[in-house]
């Protein structure tokens, strides 16, 4: 197996790009494997990587289906549902709290607020 060719940070050739900066451009690696890294040196730990792909092997971008939007529908419908009082509400729970905020921090007058 041949070693990837690796380019100092932002001195790669044109021809190559990051996932990121294909999905910018529309397009996706399409199987194609790694075809050389980027590493941008540091000065107390190990250089940090990025993994190039070639363009002209890219493929565009699969189109999202109904059934796919539908599904994307009902997850982040479920990201804003309190688990605790089973509220929509509003906004993506907080990972960290784990609930609502008014479930998370009720007031002296329970969940409901002071309303």
């Amino acid at each position: 197996m041949a070693a990837l060719p690796v380019y100092r940070w932002r001195l790669a050739p044109d021809g190559y790009a990051t996932r990121r900066q294909l999905r910018a451009q529309g397009l996706r690696p399409g199987g194609q494997g790694v075809a050389a890294q980027l590493e941008r040196p540091r000065r107390r730990r190990g250089p940090l990587v990025a993994y190039l792909y070639r363009v002209d092997c890219a493929k565009p971008v699969r189109p999202m289906t109904p059934a796919k939007w539908a599904a994307l529908a009902k997850a982040n419908a479920a990201r804003r549902r309190c688990p605790a009082c089973r509220r929509d509400a509003g906004y993506v729970i907080p990972t960290s709290l784990g609930t609502c905020v008014p479930c998370a921090y009720p007031g002296p007058y329970g969940p409901e607020g002071s309303t």
